[in-house]
């Protein structure tokens, strides 16, 4: 099985620190997805880029829908953010 060793707050950029900080005060720590991500910059922003496009563009879907979707689709995966 293959190991990657995920960086802690301060061994990421500047710019995903940046990020980081408020998730980092709001819950204590970060979670794994958001660490893997932060492995690279540019894979970082691409997919919050994308994540931020899907909620919030106009879309068939009203934002209050995709919003409910997103806070189940994290209760469902034990999110505590």
């Amino acid at each position: 099985m293959a190991y990657i060793e995920l960086p802690e707050f301060k061994e990421m950029s500047p710019a995903v620190e940046e990020k980081a900080r408020p998730i980092l005060e709001k819950t204590g720590k970060l979670g794994e997805i958001f660490k893997l991500l932060a492995l690279d910059e540019n894979i970082y922003f691409a997919i919050d880029g994308m994540v931020q496009r899907f909620l919030l563009d106009q879309t068939h879907l009203s934002y209050e829908i995709k919003e409910s979707i997103a806070l189940l689709i994290s209760q469902e995966n034990g999110c505590k953010m």
